[in-house]
């Protein structure tokens, strides 16, 4: 595999982060949610997809593509 420096100092900054939780993912990210929430700004809250959701949002942009415009514009 070819000497990538940017996917090395990616993997180097990750070690150093994950150090500071003795490499538990689950705890670095727990800490920067709870830093996130502590500063007062906005946090975005998407619905989670369905399969059905998804479904009914291609046959709404199909139905939108397929509609004719009004005459003279």
């Amino acid at each position: 595999m070819p000497h990538n420096p940017i996917l090395e100092e990616v993997y180097a900054a990750r070690a150093k982060l994950l150090a500071e939780y003795n490499g538990d993912v689950h705890s670095y990210i727990e800490a920067a949610r709870e830093r996130a929430l502590a500063s007062g700004r906005p946090i975005a809250e998407p619905k989670q997809r369905t399969d059905q959701s998804a479904k009914a949002e291609e046959s709404d942009v199909a139905a939108a593509e397929n509609r004719t415009s009004p005459q003279g514009t």
